[in-house]
């Protein structure tokens, strides 16, 4: 007799359901072991993320498999919001997928549409070979299916911000998430995603979904920034990554171990005798 298993609740449900904001940390060191040590930290979420990091879908699952079972919603951002690569990620087990540039309502449609098997979307059919329905091993998985899948989209561009509203309108769309450093670049102020206006574009669009009763969700590694996104209303928050925390941590031991000055080398380099 075949094990029969029920899907994860989705980063839907756990939005729905928390009472409060959700704090989470981007994934991007492509490590299993990494992804299952921030697993355990007691943060609620993780973001793999795989548009500006060394991501596949072989890394992609191999992390999905070492958090599995962990009191925490791993949401997973592909390259780019592409019906083949959201069929991929979605048959190999991924349930939140967090889709980048998404600048207009006809672009958040189709990330939806992606999703959904016909008629509702566009989603290839192959379940039977899909660790998303555990091979068929998941009841009526083809007609829950949707209802297994968070999707979230990214709100990083003036022009996206332009038309949130559209954006948050869109039957499927289960969150947004604004990208300040994106948004920074896009209205010409590359690097500066604390200037006001940048702020006051998040702030906006923050505003816009409490309105639409849809969640929203913000990236601040500055944590007074962070706290005041939360007063703003934002509902979930990433507040630091795994390589990030890895380089900061480093530097310090080399600042609180090694003199200032120069760095010693050899003349004759390393391996020389």
């Amino acid at each position: 007799m075949p094990f029969r298993v029920d899907p994860d609740p989705t980063f839907r449900d756990a939005l729905a359901g928390a009472g409060r904001p959700l704090a989470g940390m981007w994934v991007c060191s492509g490590s299993p072991l990494v992804a299952e040590l921030c697993a355990g930290s007691g943060l609620d979420w993780l973001l793999i993320d795989a548009e500006h990091s060394p991501n596949g879908i072989e890394s992609v699952l191999a992390q999905l498999q070492a958090v599995h079972g962990y009191p925490v919603h791993p949401v997973v951002r592909p390259p780019v919001n592409d019906t083949v690569l959201i069929k991929q990620y979605l048959d190999l087990g991924v349930q939140n997928l967090l889709i980048p540039m998404v600048n207009s309502a006809a672009e958040a449609e189709a990330a939806v549409a992606a999703t959904r098997y016909p008629p509702q979307g566009v989603r290839g059919v192959g379940s039977a070979l899909a660790r998303a329905a555990r091979w068929n091993r998941i009841p009526d998985y083809l007609a829950r299916a949707s209802e297994t899948v968070s999707v979230t989209v990214q709100v990083e561009s003036e022009a996206a911000v332009a038309v949130v509203e559209n954006i948050l309108a869109v039957d499927g769309v289960d969150a947004i998430f604004l990208g300040p450093s994106d948004l920074a670049a896009s209205m010409g102020l590359l690097g500066q995603q604390e200037h006001p206006r940048v702020r006051a574009a998040v702030e906006h669009c923050l505003a816009a979904a409490t309105a639409a009763g849809k969640p929203a969700g913000v990236n601040a590694f500055n944590p007074e920034t962070a706290r005041a996104y939360l007063a703003a209303g934002a509902a979930f928050v990433l507040v630091g990554a795994d390589v990030a925390l890895l380089a900061r941590g480093s530097e310090a031991l080399a600042a609180e171990y090694i003199p200032p000055g120069p760095a010693a080398t050899s003349a004759e380099g390393p391996g020389s005798y």
